[in-house]
């Protein structure tokens, strides 16, 4: 681990959430990451949740337990007692992997010009916390969002940006407004992505980061309210960039004519969006690199 690593300001919202939060907070604080700011935002549980989170407060930089205007304004009630140069959050029914505070602590010290981190590689985890496998994404690039490829019904849906596995800068979160969009119900971290989007690049890293648990209280119609809020979003900033998809591309997404082989490497070089990505080679050492995709 580099010497001097950057302060991490983490934030867990929560409510009523006792049967998952101990496995979240244990995901986080077992890494004994050295300057880690952790803060929980407790919503006001009567299920034990504030118990267990009292159990813990000695290793957090601030809780609350108390009536709030949703996670939203939960988070920004969080980031606002942080100080910390790297910033994300973890749902309380969401696990981060032993490496994972650590491996982006040494990303955004080694790489200053990297201003947001996202993993391609995402895990999912049951109700009871069995991990039942891992999704990859293609990358990430401004383009592509813009091109709603990260939503479904688009011509190559590469995979949501996965909240629980992106961090980014302080200077980034205050040029983007310094705060999430508390009239969202549930696409606060899409519209967040759309405002890092205008000042810089996503770079992703295939290294895991984090991980998604399903489970019963996430509902069809909620994943429905999301996409509503997610489009709706994404058709302003479509419209005030007059941004439309490159045809050709859309064409050799939608026909999957870069799954031949003889044609991958051209299609991918002359019309792949254009991403960055931060990976080892064999000796451990990370480097920054342009990547192609499609």
């Amino acid at each position: 681990m580099n010497a001097n690593p950057p302060v991490i300001a983490l934030v867990t919202p929560s409510y009523n959430q006792a049967s998952f939060l101990a496995e979240t907070l244990q995901s986080v604080l077992a890494q004994n990451y050295p300057r880690l700011e952790y803060v929980v935002v407790d919503g006001g549980s009567t299920d034990g949740s504030v118990d267990l989170i009292r159990s813990q407060s000695g290793r957090l930089a601030w809780w609350c337990s108390e009536p709030d205007g949703g996670m939203y304004d939960g988070l920004n009630k969080g980031f606002a007692h942080t100080t910390g140069e790297i910033m994300g959050w973890l749902n309380s029914d969401d696990l981060h992997f032993p490496w994972t505070l650590r491996t982006v602590g040494e990303i955004f010290a080694r790489f200053p010009d990297v201003q947001w981190l996202a993993s391609q590689t995402v895990g999912a985890w049951t109700a009871a916390g069995d991990c039942t496998g891992m999704t990859t994404i293609g990358g990430f690039s401004r383009e592509a969002f813009l091109d709603g490829s990260y939503l479904p019904g688009a011509a190559r849906q590469y995979g949501w940006i996965p909240q629980e596995a992106t961090f980014w800068r302080r200077s980034l979160w205050e040029k983007a407004g310094g705060r999430l969009d508390t009239t969202l119900r549930l696409a606060g971290d899409f519209d967040l992505w759309a405002r890092f989007y205008e000042h810089a690049e996503l770079v992703a890293m295939p290294t895991p980061l984090a991980g998604f648990r399903t489970h019963a209280r996430q509902l069809s119609r909620a994943m429905d309210s999301y996409l509503e809020e997610a489009r709706h979003i994404l058709g302003v900033v479509q419209k005030r960039h007059h941004h439309r998809p490159r045809r050709i591309r859309q064409w050799l997404l939608r026909t999957h004519i870069a799954a031949f082989p003889g044609l991958r490497n051209i299609a991918v070089h002359r019309f792949g969006y254009m991403g960055h990505i931060v990976r080892t080679d064999d000796a451990g050492a990370w480097h920054l690199h342009d990547h192609r995709f499609l």
